[in-house]
């Protein structure tokens, strides 16, 4: 169940269970700056990366907070099992993704592009959940935000060669027009096969199903053409 009950950041249900744990997606609403003051004001350290459409995953711990918190690390997913530390990724059509240890209390937040999806960055954001704290990919919580939907998201026989070769399913693109190799590719789906190739279980995947594209409360580079236009998403344990 989603909800945002006139927030300016939607929120999943099951994550609001959890205690402690604080989340939300952006909206068109809610922006980097409104993100760092609202972590600002509940004491949390925020951390933001200098997104690269990467497979870069940082691990946030006791040795480097501090640095992280005051620069912006290269790279498109962050780990961390400190409390009062606030993960914030940005989007504006590709994918926010929160994976969540409840009884481990452990949170990470990854930056789904069609680079790091290829690369398959959740994968590897699990790999390290799972080696550096033992979380098992089975029980983790796994949020997907809104991103651009699958009958929006054009891209040209490139994004699909290169998909190919990294063996995820056919599927996951429809060929457009006859006017070139143009092809509908689903962001999303591609992740949740991400997910699945991890171990993550189906029932442990919750979904924001809307399209940044087609909804005007949500930011969308393609439709907008703003370079710096961003919503922000945040996850954390309150200390």
């Amino acid at each position: 169940m989603i909800s945002n009950t006139g927030s300016p950041y939607l929120t999943v249900q099951r994550l609001m269970e959890i205690p402690g744990l604080v989340h939300g997606f952006g909206t068109a609403d809610w922006t980097l700056k409104d993100a760092v003051a609202w972590s600002g004001r509940r004491g949390f350290r925020t951390i933001v990366l200098k997104q690269v459409h990467s497979d870069i995953v940082h691990v946030i711990d006791g040795g480097n907070v501090e640095r992280a918190a005051a620069t912006r690390l290269p790279g498109d997913a962050l780990v961390t099992d400190l409390p009062g530390v606030l993960l914030v990724v940005k989007t504006a059509d590709c994918l926010p993704v929160f994976l969540v240890d409840e009884s481990r209390r452990i949170v990470a937040a990854v930056h789904c592009g069609w680079r790091g999806t290829r690369s398959r960055i959740v994968e590897k954001t699990i790999e390290v959940l799972s080696e550096k704290y033992g979380a098992p990919p089975d029980g983790l919580l796994a949020a997907l935000g809104p991103c651009i939907g699958r009958d929006c998201y054009e891209v040209g026989d490139d994004v699909r060669s290169a998909f190919a070769r990294e063996g995820f399913p056919g599927p996951l693109f429809r060929e457009r027009t006859a006017d070139g190799p143009r092809y509908l590719f689903d962001l999303r789906a591609a992740n949740v096969a991400s997910l699945r190739a991890a171990g993550g279980r189906e029932e442990n995947i919750v979904s924001v199903a809307s399209c940044t594209h087609c909804e005007p409360g949500l930011l969308s580079f393609r439709r907008d053409k703003d370079e710096n236009a961003r919503m922000a998403s945040f996850v954390g344990f309150a200390g």
